[in-house]
């Protein structure tokens, strides 16, 4: 059986990702940097978390795409998990942009490593120019009210941004719905302590049973939905833009509620 760093090795050998003598790319992102990256969250995704996929005969192999996911569970746990399902368990590999949240290009050691393995701050411009260049998204339009949710609320979903429809609109990216289940368990949070968040630049502290928000070998079942293309140039509407957001959004909440149930009987 391989090693996780020979897995890994081999999957950035394959990664559609043009490096060039000095392993960097265009947008500066390292393949150095990915192998140690992929060689930690090999080990979390593969051993700690035990992710298992479905769908992911909907994820497009090439080319531009933009996957729409649930938020939950404290902090982004649930956006790693899924940057290391594509790369682990897409065929070909693929690498996943994300779009972090801007408080996060504050931290100096964090802002660098996330640039260098291709996670970039969230602004409209950066997503923009990655689409164009057929690269994939993952989108994330709770944002902070998502990973804000406490352990009761963790299959639920809240407010949804607007600005990924308008921009895949805009680039004609298809939309793939992804729901992500066991974020919450993982960091089951049972208060957001915003005050202390706040002293730190954070938007909160999320605070768990056991108080430290470390998070725990819970299983985490990612779940690909089928593709939807929609039709317009971005300058839509409020009224249209935000029935095709309801349009993604349900498609999510299906996904989340027949994930649910299953999770809850294995």
């Amino acid at each position: 059986m391989r090693s996780i760093a020979e897995e890994v090795t081999d999957r950035l050998d394959r990664l559609e990702v043009p490096f060039n003598a000095h392993g960097l790319d265009r947008y500066g992102i390292s393949k150095e940097r990915l192998s140690t990256v992929g060689v930690a969250f090999g080990t979390l995704y593969r051993s700690y978390f035990s992710v298992k996929c479905h769908g992911t005969e909907n994820v497009p192999s090439r080319g531009r795409a933009m996957l729409v996911a649930n938020h939950s569970g404290g902090y982004a746990v649930d956006a790693s998990m899924l940057a290391a399902a594509c790369f682990f368990d897409l065929e070909p590999p693929r690498l996943a942009h994300g779009m972090v949240e801007r408080f996060m290009s504050r931290i100096p050691f964090v802002a660098d490593w996330a640039s260098r393995v291709g996670q970039f701050p969230g602004l409209p411009e950066h997503a923009r120019r990655l689409l164009n260049d057929e690269r994939m998204l993952m989108v994330f339009p709770e944002g902070t009210r998502g990973t804000a949710k406490l352990y009761k609320q963790r299959h639920e979903l809240v407010r949804f941004g607007t600005g990924f429809m308008r921009l895949a609109l805009e680039t004609r990216t298809p939309i793939v719905p992804v729901a992500i289940l066991g974020g919450g368990e993982a960091v089951p949070t049972i208060k957001n302590v915003r005050w202390l968040g706040k002293l730190l630049g954070l938007p909160y502290v999320p605070l768990t049973p056991y108080l430290l928000a470390f998070p725990l070998p819970a299983n985490i079942v990612i779940h690909f939905g089928k593709p939807l293309l929609f039709e317009g140039s971005g300058m839509e509407t409020d009224n249209v833009i935000d029935a095709h957001v309801e349009r993604v959004k349900g498609s999510i909440r299906e996904l989340l509620t027949a994930g649910a149930l299953e999770y809850r009987v294995r």
